[in-house]
């Protein structure tokens, strides 16, 4: 099975505490919520999974530390019932404390795994919605919603399922509401913003 490119650069700030996220193996893993600014101002809140002894080599963190975060966007089932369905967060190959301006560059690439939807918005926006399928190693995969704009659209949308596609773009997080029982929550969906497509299709570890 081939492998596919899944490399993001994220730098903000700490949006909250960490707070253990699961034990793997013996090894606690902590999840980091990052704020990261785009250029418009908006922000996006996105999941950072960690290592306790990564952050064990840091200094103490808090809500409104810097954060730098080298790693790859991974997913997962959400059965609980509770939340969205699919869970994306980045798992964190590095931290860092750097100081800087805010960053999310994310290299991916991977295939098609369903058809993808072509569709205007109220505001007569193009968009195209897909699911970007991207292996692993040791022959897991994750699953990535994508979405593209304008004449990327067009391109994306004139794919097929088990067509081969690279980009760079940006993982964002968008707040929606769903109603449940006859009440209105409000949720957050993360997915994939793609800036330009590539060539590159080399995975880096």
């Amino acid at each position: 099975m081939q492998t596919n490119n899944n490399r993001i650069f994220l730098r903000g700030r700490l949006a909250a505490s960490p707070t253990l996220s699961h034990v793997n193996h013996g090894v606690e893993y902590l999840m980091l919520p990052l704020a990261v600014c785009r250029l418009s101002g908006a922000e996006d809140r996105l999941h950072v999974v960690a290592a306790r002894e990564q952050l064990d080599a840091l200094l103490p963190l808090a809500a409104g530390s810097p954060l730098t975060v080298l790693g790859e966007v991974r997913t997962f089932n959400n059965r609980s019932g509770v939340g969205s369905k699919l869970v994306v967060s980045v798992f964190a190959r590095e931290l860092s404390q750097e100081e800087g301006e805010d960053e999310n560059r994310l290299e991916l690439s991977g295939t098609l795994c369903k058809p993808p939807v072509l569709r205007t918005t109220p505001l007569g926006r193009t968009i195209c919605d897909m699911i970007l399928a991207a292996n692993r190693r040791y022959g897991r995969a994750d699953y990535l919603p994508c979405i593209a704009w304008g004449s990327l659209a067009y391109r994306c949308g004139a794919m097929e399922v088990g067509d081969r596609l690279a980009l760079e773009g940006r993982l964002q997080s968008r707040v929606y509401t769903k109603e449940v029982d006859g009440r209105t929550e409000e949720r957050t969906a993360f997915e994939v913003s793609v800036m330009s497509l590539t060539d590159g299709d080399t995975y880096a570890p």
